[in-house]
């Protein structure tokens, strides 16, 4: 008597395995994209949102000011680079849960993809995005004790000082603000890159299951980084509650709501998008380094471990 194979039930939802191959792909395309134009851009948004009364060309002075090229990499060693290798493991571990438990109550694709990718996207801010934005922000920020000929204080000792002072908290300023931004971003992009994909099928007169081309995957993803942007104030918001200028007028204890007062009374709704070019920019550059090298980075990845790499990129 023959056994016969045990089918899973029509419809019943699968968990997908976290493979080391997904989480080593995305550590390496997250290292390459922030170490060439991802920090310079980083830094550039930065300097913008925490000093808005420069524009593009004056905020590129201070920069180069700070340490010519080298200044354009403030915050890359260590901090850029552990959220780098440590927020793509996070948002994969529990996008993947999230999604699973969404799809499983019910939720449909669409709805299941942009619940893991928020859940995701806070899990990092409080994981490991929290302190790096900071720690890279008061890099960008404070001020240079070698313009009055004293000792500059090196990033880890900076790092000790703010710890022994404020603790935690003072290591993780502005966290909020960052898991604000994470959850939108995680949900508009996702869901604009959808809306773009959608149009692009129309244009260009293809079916639901036929792949887009890079080009077209670049484009699709673009758009959907670029125009996610509108959350701009929240990052302008975060930057200063993380930042370390010195100005007397800055709320002592400071909070989402009260930081969004201060620069909306200070800067005005201008004030409150400072920053959103080289942020776009940024966008832009992520989606060329995950779309169009995701295949090469792949294979690599794959000779190296063995695994085949099945999470998206």
């Amino acid at each position: 008597m023959s056994s016969v194979p045990v089918l899973a039930a029509p419809g019943a939802v699968e968990k997908k395995p976290v493979k080391f191959s997904n989480l080593l792909l995305g550590a390496g395309l997250n290292m390459f994209e922030v170490t060439t134009l991802g920090q310079p851009l980083e830094v550039m948004k930065t300097t913008m949102a925490a000093n808005r009364t420069d524009g593009m060309m004056s905020s590129v002075s201070r920069i180069w000011g700070r340490g010519g090229v080298l200044g354009f990499y403030q915050g890359l060693i260590p901090w850029a680079w552990i959220e780098a290798s440590t927020k793509g493991a996070v948002l994969l571990f529990v996008a993947s849960e999230a999604e699973f438990y969404v799809k499983r109550a019910g939720g449909n694709n669409f709805v299941s993809g942009i619940g893991g990718g928020m859940a995701g996207g806070l899990a990092q801010a409080y994981a490991t995005m929290g302190f790096c934005t900071c720690m890279k922000t008061v890099e960008m920020t404070k001020h240079k004790a070698a313009m009055k000929g004293e000792v500059v204080p090196g990033t880890m000792s900076t790092f000790m000082d703010i710890y022994r002072k404020e603790g935690l908290a003072g290591i993780n300023k502005g966290v909020n603000a960052v898991a604000v931004r994470q959850v939108t971003n995680w949900g508009s992009r996702f869901g604009l890159s959808r809306v773009a994909e959608n149009g692009i099928r129309s244009v260009t007169n293809k079916s639901a299951d036929q792949k887009l081309s890079v080009p077209e995957r670049i484009l699709a993803s673009a758009l959907g980084g670029g125009l996610s942007a509108w959350n701009q104030p929240i990052e302008v918001v975060r930057v200063e509650m993380q930042s370390k200028k010195e100005d007397p007028k800055r709320p002592k204890k400071m909070t989402v709501g009260n930081t969004f007062r201060y620069i909306y009374g200070t800067s005005g709704v201008k004030g409150l998008y400072r920053g959103v070019a080289p942020r776009i920019g940024l966008g832009v550059w992520q989606t060329v380094c995950m779309v169009a090298l995701g295949d090469v980075a792949k294979e690599m990845v794959e000779k190296a471990t063995g695994e085949k790499v099945t999470a998206k990129h």
